[in-house]
């Protein structure tokens, strides 16, 4: 699916009667995100500026009726009550060409028992059962999406948040966009397993078009930061490297610990709460660049929100190259998360003009960014392309972002 032609409302609707047999009770969306700056920061309590993408998930919702559980798509008919399961359909297909589907009822769930997938818009109403009190079921739940999945721009927190202002609205909870944040956040901690910190959820959650979020993670206030790139001639390039990454499989887990035993050592409950004259001599070398990245890359989030506050002057987004690119060397070689195909795209791109670049994400894979002029776009494109093919890695998939709006009702 194009970012250009999301999925509208009426189109959402259509398709959920005819999987379900009735009218959904409205439609919501819920964007993926880039960060711009502020990697590993989130867990460690600092300082972190996503932008929400202008490609989301869509999420049609219904409530089934009473008296109606017929399994439409084998045309069975149930005994006449409201059945208490949820059941979701997406638009996305396995191997065979079928579309994902599955059910559950929130009595069942337990953490690893369902496809991974699933297992993301299952977390909330786990969550939503602990937070709250609330035994969400009977529902039904339609998702397209056009967020690529393992690129790094959060498609699962993307799903966690859409399903949960879904369900929010439907059953009439009231959570702010704080508790919302907190709730997504636990679902994929403690029943996907993902170790994941607070930066995904906020930035689908809280931010304004055209802006980034300025987001303290360890109070969770927030600032909406201008980002207008069409005012300074420039694009926002998305370099899928198509090296899918899993957080909660990969080495993710391990830096966070490593940066949590590294807190312990210094006295602190975090590294948040020290600044960068602390004593490092009790660290192993290992602890001493983890905290290194940490202290430094705070520093650079703060000097980008700096130079973006700096007035909207004529060059302020241009002049974040440097910091992007110092972000990146920080996460390849203190933080360790970087890979050959990241660090390639970020080598291809500066030298064919870009203006700032780096690793998008928890790593591991994933995208890299480019913050490139208008007219170099395709150049850069192709030289990114001709790069990989050299190399004998896969196509990546390249596409300009724009700052979008953040999780709502879809007309």
């Amino acid at each position: 699916m194009s970012a250009a032609t999301p999925p509208t409302g009426t189109n959402m609707r259509r398709e959920f009667e005819a999987l379900f047999g009735y009218p959904p009770n409205d439609c919501f969306r819920a964007p993926g995100r880039v960060n711009l700056i502020g990697e590993h920061t989130d867990y460690n309590n600092g300082f972190v500026l996503p932008i929400a993408i202008d490609r989301a998930v869509h999420v049609a919702i219904g409530l089934r009726p009473w008296g109606r559980s017929e399994d439409h798509e084998h045309g069975t008919a149930a005994p006449p009550r409201r059945e208490e399961s949820i059941r979701i359909v997406s638009d996305h297909r396995d191997e065979s060409g079928e579309r994902l589907a599955g059910q559950f009822t929130a009595e069942e769930l337990v953490p690893g028992a369902l496809p991974s997938w699933l297992s993301h818009p299952a977390g909330v109403v786990d969550e939503i059962a602990k937070t709250t009190g609330t035994v969400v079921g009977g529902i039904d739940l339609y998702i397209e999406s056009s967020v690529p999945v393992g690129a790094g721009l959060s498609s699962s927190h993307a799903l966690e948040v859409a399903v949960l202002i879904a369900v929010d609205e439907i059953c009439g909870l009231g959570l702010d966009d704080r508790e919302k944040a907190l709730l997504t956040q636990r679902a994929e901690n403690d029943f996907v397993g993902a170790p994941t910190g607070i930066v995904d959820q906020a930035a689908s959650i809280m931010t304004e078009a055209g802006h980034a979020l300025f987001l303290d993670c360890r109070d969770l206030r927030t600032r909406q930061i201008p980002f207008d790139l069409e005012a300074e001639g420039l694009r926002l390039l998305v370099i899928d490297t198509r090296v899918s990454h899993s957080h909660s499989e990969s080495g993710y887990g391990d830096r966070r610990r490593t940066c949590e035993e590294a807190a312990r050592i210094l006295g602190a409950a975090s590294l948040r709460e020290l600044d960068e004259s602390v004593d490092l001599g009790p660290l192993n070398e290992e602890q001493r660049k983890r905290v290194r990245h940490v202290f430094t890359e705070n520093a650079r989030v703060r000097a980008t929100v700096d130079l973006l506050k700096s007035g909207g002057g004529s060059h302020s987004i241009r002049g974040i190259g440097e910091l992007l690119l110092a972000s990146h060397d920080s996460l390849a070689h203190d933080y360790e998360v970087s890979c050959t195909e990241l660090d390639t795209a970020v080598a291809a791109v500066m030298s064919a003009g870009a203006i700032g670049a780096r690793m998008t994400g928890g790593g591991f894979g994933g995208s890299a960014i480019a913050l490139v002029d208008i007219a170099s776009v395709d150049q850069v494109g192709e030289a990114v392309r001709a790069t990989f093919a050299d190399h004998g890695f896969r196509r990546p998939d390249i596409f300009a972002v724009s700052p979008g709006k953040g999780a709502g009702r879809i007309a």
